[in-house]
């Protein structure tokens, strides 16, 4: 894309991380800027690509599991980003056509596209609000989300590769118990978030000095720090892990490094 085909309200000067990961994701979707402040995490961190990719495949697997295992039918997708192969209601109305979902981004290019975000089967149900992670009152309180979902029943509230961009000033743990907090029991949480703890001292500085330079504010936890998340939550096997070695398709030969992709995932169960 171009500045002349930016939609009225998008300054396509300034990079967005779902138009930066549609980039890394091979996707055209994006500007100037964003393949920029891009290109920039990659010169610290140059496997982020791949980290991409397994993360979008992370994605696919613990959707799957959640629908095909643990009974879930209704799925809240913060951070959706812009459409591509795979998206939550593909996967999960696989499994069951009467899946319902409900996406939220705030990047206004993620609504221009929400129509292929909005494909139910006819069974089902897909909604997508423009809203904002920081704003997590507005969201679980929007009468879109209450009109597609049942919130007396079970939601697997879905927050891949976004709580990394909730720097430490912005209470990223409050901001989750305050989606947690209007879920009933039986609901599940997924999340993964990038970490710094497999990369050597030289390389963890020069990621997060990339980072700092790209433009988009952005947070490498540590295990512990990523572990906070799941505090009175029942994790599900097997635990906290890289998201590569999360209930894997593949054998361990095939799996991409764990230090090139630097990104912890985990599944939760609410009690």
């Amino acid at each position: 894309m171009d500045n002349e085909q930016a939609p009225l309200g998008i300054d396509p000067t300034k990079a967005h991380p779902s138009r930066r990961y549609n980039y890394w994701l091979g996707g055209k979707d994006n500007f100037a800027a964003d393949r920029a402040s891009a290109e920039m995490v990659a010169s610290g961190f140059p496997t982020v690509r791949l980290a991409a990719l397994e993360n979008r495949r992370f994605l696919r697997r613990a959707v799957s599991y959640l629908a095909a295992e643990r009974g879930i039918r209704q799925f809240l997708d913060i951070g959706t980003g812009l459409p591509s192969a795979g998206n939550v209601h593909e996967v999960a109305q696989a499994i069951d056509p009467g899946a319902r979902i409900v996406y939220v981004d705030n990047d206004p290019i993620v609504l221009v596209h929400a129509r292929a975000l909005l494909t139910s089967a006819p069974e089902g149900a897909t909604a997508y609000l423009e809203a904002d992670l920081r704003d997590p009152d507005g969201i679980m309180t929007h009468p879109e989300l209450h009109a597609t979902l049942d919130m007396s029943r079970p939601v697997a509230l879905m927050l891949v590769a976004i709580m990394h961009f909730l720097p430490d000033d912005e209470d990223p743990y409050g901001i989750l118990a305050r989606l947690l907090e209007p879920l009933p029991p039986g609901s599940h949480v997924v999340i993964t978030h990038a970490t710094g703890d497999h990369l050597t001292p030289e390389q963890y500085a020069e990621a997060v000095a990339a980072n700092e330079r790209s433009g988009v504010p952005f947070r490498l936890r540590s295990r512990d720090e990523f572990a906070r998340f799941f505090t009175g939550l029942e994790l599900l096997p097997p635990g906290i892990t890289s998201i590569v070695e999360w209930r894997p398709d593949d054998a361990p030969d095939a799996r991409s490094p764990v230090d090139k992709v630097s990104m912890y995932g985990g599944v939760a169960h609410i009690p």
